[in-house]
Formats: C-alpha cells, structure tokens, sequence
C-alpha cells in the first residue's frame, strides 16, 4: 500500500516545544516517542501526551532520525491539519435541525490517498460527519487535505479511541447501523438506508474488524460481477453513500 510521507511542515520536534503546542491547543495526529527514554522531562511529556488523549508510538531512535537529523529530543509529533470535532454535538445538531444523521464510520483505513477520496465522497454527497479511530487511521495531514481535493475543510471528522463506543452510542441514538462488506450476500439496494444511518468501512486488507462487524444492524454488499471480487475502499464508499442517497431523494 502507498503511504503519502510528512511534509517538514507537519511536524514538530522536541520535547518542551511539544508540550507547549499541547499546552496551547494544537491537535497532534500522532506523536513519535524514542523508546527507553529515562531523563524527567521526556516522564513529563509522555503524562502530558496521555493525559490529552493523543495518540503516541514508541520507535527506535533510528525512525526518528530518518524523519530528521536536527536535535528532537526523542519527540516528534505529527500535526493534524483539521480541528477535530464531537460525535455528540454533530448528532444533536443534526437533530435539531430536523435532518436525519448520516454519518461514515471508517475502520483502520490507513491509505491516506483513500481516505482523502473518501472524504471528498462524503463531503459531496453532504454526510454530517466521518468518524475514525485514534489509532490504526489515516493521519490528516496536509496532504491528506490535498487527496480530499479540500472536502476535510468542510466535513466535521470525529477521532475516538474505540469505534465500538462510537457505534454503541450511534445506535442508542436511534441511528442504523450498515456494515457494507463483501462477506453478506444482501445487496446494499435491497436495505432501506433512507432513516438515520451510519455507514461502517473497513481496509482492503483485513475488511470490517469482527468487533464492529458484531454492533452493525446489517451487513450488505455491493455486487461485482468480474473476476476480481473486491472493490477499492474509495470506490465502494462512492457506490455505497450514493445508494443512500438515492433513496433519501426519492421521497
């Protein structure tokens, strides 16, 4: 899989400007921590960086290195491009509205040229909101911003540490839950998608994570008639959110 590398200008490093970027609200993708560091202030930030819920991996200095060659200290972390927003607000906003929620669950998708692909899809079709794990995700970075042709400007992601969560609260609030994978035999147009809807996506590779397959209300496919039995995650998100919103025209 093509991974779309950090520009100089998505990254911080070192430790004490780290810790006064989270100080100052900046939101971090990830950061990199050198493993076995053992001086007081790299005990700090690590306490800084958990206690604000931003993800972190613990690398060998030589994945630093490659990164830069200047004195990072041990840190460098990744700068989001987006400011991220709440799950919560966005379903009651919708509500309120009187607009029934459409939301894009999106499971360990890590390409970021998918991901900004199906941004733009999401973006267009006018979805309230992509929803993502903390961890196993795409970064969105500048370039994932360029991918989505600018739609992650314009469409609210929400980052959560457990999509299960996620999906358990979805459907306390009266959303209904697709999982659209290969492994059904029931047709995506065959499943009414016009009512409040979450839509779950899972990576090429290992599909929709059992966990999240077990929350979703039903699982529907996208038929394919050739040799080949899948679809790019980008191209089955377009078939997919657009049957949705077919139906909901049509009333």
């Amino acid at each position: 899989m093509n991974h779309i590398g950090p520009s100089s200008t998505d990254y911080l490093f070192g430790t004490r400007a780290i810790i006064e970027a989270i100080r100052a609200g900046k939101e971090f993708e990830n950061i990199f921590i050198q493993r076995n560091l053992q001086n007081d202030l790299a005990r700090d930030a690590l306490t800084i960086i958990q206690k604000a819920g931003i993800p972190f991996s613990l690398v060998p200095v030589q994945k630093l290195n490659r990164i830069t060659r200047k004195n990072h200290q041990g840190f460098i972390g990744f700068i989001s491009a987006i400011t991220y927003a709440s799950i919560d607000h966005i379903i009651t906003t919708a509500y309120e509205s009187g607009q029934a929620p459409f939301i894009l669950v999106l499971d360990r998708i890590t390409d970021v040229r998918n991901f900004g692909a199906i941004a733009r899809t999401a973006e267009c079709a006018g979805m309230h909101a992509i929803v993502i794990a903390s961890k196993g995700s795409a970064m969105i970075t500048g370039d994932a911003v360029k991918t989505s042709a600018g739609a992650l400007h314009h469409i609210p992601v929400c980052r959560h540490t457990n999509l299960k969560t996620v999906i358990t609260y979805l459907k306390e609030n009266g959303l209904f839950v697709l999982a659209c994978t290969e492994k059904s035999v029931k047709p995506i147009h065959e499943i009414d998608l016009d009512r409040p809807l979450a839509i779950i996506l899972g990576a090429e590779e290992n599909g929709i994570s059992p966990e999240c397959l077990k929350l979703s209300d039903v699982r529907g496919m996208i038929p394919v008639n050739g040799k080949i039995k899948s679809l790019n995650v980008s191209v089955a998100a377009g078939i997919v959110v657009y049957e949705a919103l077919r139906q909901r025209s049509l009333k």
